[in-house]
């Protein structure tokens, strides 16, 4: 059969498109799970009310002076790539730190953990609310979890929540963590929110 020029690369991009919209689909069914299973957020430490969003999101967390979530990564040797193209039209949102398979992956601050969850996309992920509930943190291609570590658990600043991979789509050749960071919404749902750059929170 005879195709078009150029016709080969629109239909890679439609089934990589099709590919990611699946993923967000599964995310958005396992977070309407998770809700009816957990009808309540954790409450933030020390505190019966949650507090209100930050007008400047990444003053905010730049004020906090976030731990890399590598562990032995260096800011110097971070690289922007948020508005970096996946799969066609859709943004990365994320940076990739590089560093070797096995290499301990940390929480950038104290937190809770919302949600343990594998992807075909992100593979093992886990996501990890801030303690006010504001944001999350969203690590992905992990090799496995640390052990012991469960939804709802508290977790403190620097403590090993699992361990650098290349699980989901990650190339198998190239172990790395994709970390993200989230604005959640008013509902503070593990699934919503909105991407914030994390090359600009940690550089």
């Amino acid at each position: 059969m005879i195709t078009e020029p150029g016709s080969r690369f629109r239909l890679a991009a439609s089934s990589a498109a099709v590919g990611f919209l699946t993923g967000a689909l599964v995310v958005a069914i396992a977070g309407v799970i998770w809700e009816r299973r957990h009808p309540t957020l954790p409450p933030p430490p020390d505190s019966d009310a949650l507090p209100e969003f930050a007008s400047d999101p990444i003053g905010d967390l730049r004020a906090r002076n976030l731990e890399m979530p590598v562990l032995g990564s260096s800011r110097e040797a971070l690289r922007n790539t948020f508005d970096d193209a996946r799969g066609g039209s859709r943004k990365h949102e994320a940076i990739d730190i590089l560093a070797p398979r096995g290499t301990p992956v940390v929480a950038v601050e104290d937190g809770t953990i919302a949600k343990l969850f594998l992807s075909d996309a992100g593979g093992i992920t886990a996501y990890l609310f801030d303690p006010t509930t504001s944001y999350v943190y969203y690590y992905a291609h992990l090799d496995r979890y640390a052990a012991g570590l469960a939804e709802a658990a508290r977790v403190t600043r620097g403590q090993v929540l699992g361990y650098v991979g290349v699980s989901g789509n990650a190339p198998k050749d190239t172990p790395h963590l994709h970390f993200a960071i989230f604005k959640l919404t008013e509902s503070r749902k593990w699934w919503q929110g909105t991407a914030i750059d994390p090359f600009t929170v940690l550089k």
